[in-house]
């Protein structure tokens, strides 16, 4: 991966509280797992910002790299990489997501 895609994605992350690279956007998941990812912030009520990997070749593989993690969607909390779907959906079934939102000054937009 490029020292310039590495650069974007570092910016991305560092420069929002709750980023989700995902598959589509928000309205339109182009996946079921990021789908169930946006679902799952939503319940939460966060602000997020979502990129959307399928418009940018270099950020889908990079991506990858950056987390050290094959699959998309990818949640950032913080500039903290949590996981993809599965790990959102059991984190946020026990309760952890929402702590680990509160922990990390992430309050809910409403």
């Amino acid at each position: 991966m490029s020292e310039e895609v590495q650069a974007r994605i570092a910016g991305i992350v560092g420069g929002n509280d709750v980023v989700l690279f995902m598959k589509g956007t928000p309205l339109f998941p182009q996946c079921g797992f990021s789908s169930r990812a946006i679902a799952i912030l939503e319940h939460l009520g966060v602000p997020y910002e979502s990129v959307d990997v399928l418009q940018d070749q270099e950020v889908r593989q990079g991506i990858k790299a950056f987390s050290d993690w094959p699959t998309i969607p990818q949640l950032y909390v913080k500039g903290e990489f949590i996981g993809g779907s599965d790990i959102m959906m059991e984190m946020y079934e026990a309760g952890e997501l929402h702590q680990l939102m509160a922990e990390k000054g992430v309050v809910s937009a409403g």
